[in-house]
């Protein structure tokens, strides 16, 4: 049978695997979201139906995994917010005040190392697609972290997002992926989501010392740590790059 989409909702003992997933993709620190809200843990409960993933039937195992979440979006570039953390607390709270959403909000798509370069980054778009349009939804709205920006940590967001390969599309593999099927780049977000631990937790998640306070790179970091030892806290704003698709029917 191949590949089959399959939501929470359906089979929720498939996510045993999901946390294998995140870390295989993900560099450490970024599973420190600091999520002061306390709302991604609650995705899989109370958005069952959003949250999915890629089955393989003949290997018997999860090979991608996509979060998403319904949300308002009033079709301005200032009505997306200010990221990942912005956009996930609105969405629960339209939720409790039982509004109705417009757009379906991307927040990751997820596929395991030994399954990337096949198609699979555009196939989870699909099926993000899908999932609005069964939703009666206008736009998938994402809040993208584009794939090289490691490379280039202490350049601004809103300067690497105007950089362009020799014919014009975007220099950001992640991001042409995005255009290529319509998306626009609406805005750069330099503040999307907050990452903070202490000194020492810095230290484990990036295997490196921090002698001083200040500001440093890290490895698969998009910007800069603020590390402060008088406090024991370091933090981290990563950037994101608002991306809109506008589906048709």
């Amino acid at each position: 049978m191949g590949q089959q989409v399959i939501r929470y909702a359906e089979r929720p003992e498939l996510w045993t695997d999901t946390a294998t997933i995140t870390r295989e993709v993900s560099p450490g620190y970024n599973l420190h979201s600091e999520d002061p809200n306390g709302h991604l843990p609650r995705l899989l409960e109370e958005f069952p139906e959003y949250q999915f993933v890629l089955y393989d039937d003949e290997q018997q195992e999860v090979i991608a995994e996509g979060h998403t979440i319904p949300c308002e979006w009033d079709g301005t570039p200032e009505g997306l917010g200010d990221g990942i953390d912005a956009i996930i607390a609105a969405a629960f709270q339209a939720r409790q005040a039982h509004r109705e959403p417009t757009a379906l909000c991307a927040l990751t798509a997820e596929v395991r190392p030994r399954f990337q370069g096949g198609g699979l980054a555009s196939r989870m778009l699909d099926e993000m697609a899908d999932l609005a349009r069964k939703a009666a939804l206008t736009y998938v709205i994402a809040a993208v972290r584009p794939s090289l920006k490691d490379r280039y940590p202490i350049t601004p967001i809103e300067q690497y997002v105007t950089w362009t390969r020799e014919n014009r599309e975007p220099f950001d593999p992640w991001i042409r992926i995005h255009t290529r099927r319509g998306g626009e780049i609406v805005k750069p977000i330099p503040h999307s989501m907050r990452i903070t631990g202490t000194a020492a937790e810095w230290e484990e998640w990036t295997g490196m010392r921090f002698p001083g306070d200040g500001q440093y790179t890290f490895p698969a970091g998009l910007a800069l740590v603020e590390i402060d030892h008088h406090r024991d806290r370091g933090s981290c704003w990563e950037p994101n790059v608002w991306i809109v698709h506008t589906l048709r029917s």
